[in-house]
């Protein structure tokens, strides 16, 4: 945790750069995710952490550094001896010590909660249900480009990227039109418990936004226990297995992680990919002259520079892992945006190459904690492109550069500004 005090702030920074001094001379290489040169793109680290110390022991972050695909494959997949509960944790470092605060989600359990929570809200989140989506998704990327008017150059995330996925979400749970804005807000604000370094203002906003959100959804579920609807509360609400039912506390959490979920990383995949592709217009010309390249483009993109950079996993016992000793609760970094960039994977994997087969990314994620909204969005961002490429026959860079947020976890941008025709 960042101390609030200047004078402290001051002494903290000056202590954590010779703890890096000292990592960077133990291993060759230094994890600094703060750093703004990190921020604007972290994958030269990366290549430095995969070819010097894959497994890397932080001073800084207190946590092990994980960077090769086949490491962070076998660890997602092991959840026998890598968990998610955090409160198994022996650090208080940065986040963990707010997560600990925070009711666990199912993304935060480990089996049997997991296994029972899964099962239930499986039955809520059905593949068709998703593809029930498809039209409305499309109708609303076209009304949101028709408010655009004849502006030949606007802010993409702000007109397109980041109300797109809130409208989605907001409408599969069953939250009024009116409510958007708020939805909004208590998105961003939850979606900063899953930065490893937190303000003490951060913390504040985090917890503020919890409550909000729980009173907000406690009226509305009993509410569709006495008249359900057509959305996802009254499924979650109806769901049943085995006779086991979701309580009210346990549906008011699994909205909270389906709302970050689905909301954050569905606008970085479409900023993100949006700008790679600018910048390799070969591609975005490839992509016009075989529109059915979309669907792969959207898996290239997603490896390419992946919404979510990093997960999260416990020891669960003491062990060693690549000739590192490893002691139980430890926190373990996965750095997912690292594997999806690892040469021994993925041939050439600087480059953007939208016709790319074989291995597929590792962005949603491994085993029993595989991203549980990936088809949903998959399926927003196959149809974002679609319609940028439909409405646009020209589509290019604006005047401003894009600036990426300063986050570790969720990778996306501030703005990016793009020149239409």
């Amino acid at each position: 945790m960042v101390p609030r005090n200047a004078i402290a702030r001051a002494f903290w920074v000056a202590h954590m750069y010779i703890r890096l001094a000292g990592e960077w001379l133990r291993t060759g290489v230094a994890y600094r995710p703060l750093s703004p040169r990190f921020v604007a793109d972290p994958y030269p680290l990366y290549r430095q952490l995969r070819d010097r110390d894959p497994i890397h022991r932080s001073i800084f972050a207190d946590q092990v550094v994980v960077s090769r695909y086949a490491d962070i494959d076998r660890i997602l997949r092991d959840h026998r001896n890598f968990g998610n509960d955090f409160s198994k944790v022996t650090s208080s470092e940065g986040s963990i010590a707010t997560r600990k605060k925070l009711t666990p989600s199912m993304l935060a359990q480990d089996p049997p909660d997991h296994t029972r929570l899964r099962a239930l809200v499986n039955r809520a989140f059905t593949p068709r249900q998703v593809a029930r989506m498809e039209d409305y998704i499309r109708a609303t990327a076209h009304t949101l480009l028709d408010k655009i008017g004849d502006a030949r150059e606007f802010d993409l995330m702000k007109a397109f990227a980041v109300p797109l996925p809130t409208i989605v979400i907001a409408r599969m749970i069953g939250v009024p039109e009116r409510d958007l804005e708020r939805f909004k807000v208590w998105s961003d604000d939850l979606a900063r418990a899953l930065e490893p370094f937190l303000s003490p203002e951060e913390e504040e906003k985090v917890y503020r936004a919890a409550r909000q959100f729980a009173e907000y959804f406690t009226a509305i579920i009993e509410q569709r226990r006495r008249e359900p609807r057509d959305d996802l509360v009254s499924r979650l609400v109806e769901a049943e297995d085995a006779g086991d039912k979701l309580t009210a506390k346990e549906t008011r959490v699994m909205l909270r992680l389906l709302l970050t979920a689905g909301n954050e990383t569905t606008t970085n995949l479409i900023g993100n990919g949006v700008r790679a592709l600018l910048r390799h217009p070969d591609q975005l010309a490839l992509l016009r002259e075989r529109p059915e390249l979309i669907p792969s483009a959207v898996e290239e993109l997603l490896r390419y520079d992946p919404p979510v950079q990093l997960d999260m996993r416990v020891a669960l016992r003491d062990m060693e892992l690549g000739g590192l000793a490893v002691k139980e609760g430890t926190m373990i970094t996965l750095l997912i945006g690292s594997a999806n960039h690892d040469p021994e994977r993925f041939p050439a994997p600087e480059q953007l190459d939208i016709t790319r087969s074989g291995q597929p990314n590792i962005s949603f994620g491994r085993g029993i904690h595989h991203c549980l909204g990936a088809p949903l969005a998959r399926l927003e961002g196959r149809i974002a492109l679609e319609v940028l490429l439909e409405r646009f026959p020209r589509l290019g860079f604006g005047r401003r550069p894009a600036r990426y947020r300063p986050s570790i976890v969720l990778r996306g941008l501030e703005h990016l500004d793009v020149r239409v025709g």
